[in-house]
């Protein structure tokens, strides 16, 4: 499973509380409370072992869109220039790798995580705060990196700065919400 993309999206209240096992539908709905028992989401949650969240690197709730936000009339970043900009990231990863047989990032081991993952003092200083909160696994801490990292060639920084660690942080899976 290692280094197979893998994507977990939950779409709206209702489907995020179906897909989730949750009996009424409404788990994590900002608009309509879940009326599901403590008991019975905490079972849930312990289905899903912590070593295969683990392998997931990135976790996005995807919740219920007010009309309002949907009909809006400002302006979106174009496919074409969001291409451009992941264009230019792969062709940063193919350049930081060239003479090795990594491709990407997600392909990096612990040695090239300590390699080409550089954190600025500020980003260090909460990737340490977030490891001992968060309690990551060693595999995690890299998995959190190498987002890090991968946020930061989309974005077109060298560095890794504070606010790319934040990013990558927040798609870390949220249990007991």
């Amino acid at each position: 499973m290692e280094g197979i993309p893998f994507r977990s999206v939950s779409r709206g209240s209702y489907y995020n509380c179906y897909l989730h096992g949750y009996l009424c539908g409404f788990y994590g709905d900002p608009v309509k409370e879940c009326s599901c028992s403590a008991t019975a989401i905490a079972r849930y949650q312990k289905r899903i072992s912590g070593p295969l969240l683990d392998r997931i690197d990135i976790h996005v709730e995807v919740p219920r869109v007010d009309y309002e936000k949907l009909a809006e009339k400002r302006q979106a970043e174009t496919s074409a220039s969001i291409r451009a900009r992941v264009q230019a990231a792969r062709e940063r990863q193919l350049e930081r790798f060239k003479g090795s047989k990594l491709t990407c990032n997600a392909e990096m081991g612990p040695n090239e995580v300590r390699a080409f993952c550089q954190t600025d003092p500020s980003g260090e200083k909460l990737l340490k705060a977030a490891t001992q909160q968060l309690h990551l696994s060693a595999r995690a801490y890299h998995r959190v990196l190498k987002l890090a990292r991968t946020i930061a060639d989309l974005a077109g920084s060298e560095m890794i700065m504070a606010n790319h660690v934040a990013e990558a942080i927040q798609y870390r899976p949220r249990m007991g919400m």
